[in-house]
């Protein structure tokens, strides 16, 4: 199996979760809101239809691509927003119907994609393997406000080790939009699967380094929870404040959760 392959059978899965949750509720839980200011479970659900929907626009419709990338550039900040709004307008069987679309048109689009070419986006370009990595963030992601909005307890699945990746490599991004220099050595990374394996990465004699459980550093670098909150142990003062500033998503910095009571 491909690396391609490996991805979007794991975006599936996640999809298929969140989409057995929600398929469901009724018109009131669908404006359940979510610990994501002013996002309802309709709103979330939006915002990841909309999102695979533009996916597969950026991999096999340049014009319509680019008529997209000029919509957006006239409200930079809010467009992605606003969109998810809009959308979240229609009724749950809409919304399912639409969303259900979007994900059988993304993986094909994906595996379609010209080998060795890489995909307009809002931010860089990205590889097939980069876009379905960066779809399989967000769906966990907002999948898990979903989730918390509803009582519903997420499954802890090896599946985040495409976030845990996304999130190590993501680290100078992260000092970029806060206007500060990335450090000029590598940090090692060990982290513990929900399966109990270990996960490592950057060299092992790195003097600065990250430890505790990937399910935590998960929710670290999607900006889930607050590092406070976290059983992240680092070691080296860049270390400590690169894991107050990760975040494994494009754009520019959210605010983060609140500590916990």
């Amino acid at each position: 199996m491909s690396l391609l392959d490996d991805l979007l059978d794991d975006l599936k899965a996640e999809g298929d979760r969140l989409w057995s949750t929600v398929s469901g509720l009724d018109a009131d839980g669908w404006q359940t809101p979510t610990p994501a200011a002013g996002w309802t479970v309709a709103t979330t659900v939006a915002h990841l239809l909309w999102t695979d929907e533009v996916a597969v626009v950026a991999a096999t419709d340049k014009d319509a691509w680019d008529a997209i990338v000029l919509e957006g550039m006239a409200d930079p900040t809010g467009y992605v927003d606003q969109q998810a709004i809009e959308v979240a307008r229609l009724s749950p069987a809409a919304l399912l119907a639409r969303w259900g679309k979007a994900r059988e048109a993304l993986p094909a689009a994906l595996r379609d994609f010209p080998t060795g070419q890489r995909m307009p986006w809002f931010g860089p370009p990205m590889s097939p393997a980069s876009m379905a990595t960066a779809r399989f963030m967000e769906t966990w992601a907002h999948s898990l406000d979903v989730y918390d909005a509803l009582g519903v307890e997420p499954e802890r699945s090896d599946r985040i080790r495409h976030v845990a990746h996304l999130g190590v490599r993501t680290r100078d991004f992260a000092y970029s939009v806060h206007g500060l220099p990335a450090p000029g050595e590598e940090f090692r990374i060990d982290l513990v699967s929900p399966s109990e394996e270990q996960w490592s990465w950057g060299p092992e004699d790195a003097a600065q380094t990250v430890t505790g459980s990937a399910w935590d550093f998960c929710l670290l670098v999607t900006q889930r929870v607050h590092r406070d909150d976290t059983d992240l142990v680092a070691t080296g003062a860049d270390a400590e404040q690169w894991l107050t500033i990760a975040q494994a998503f494009a754009g520019p910095a959210g605010e983060g959760r609140a500590p916990r009571g």
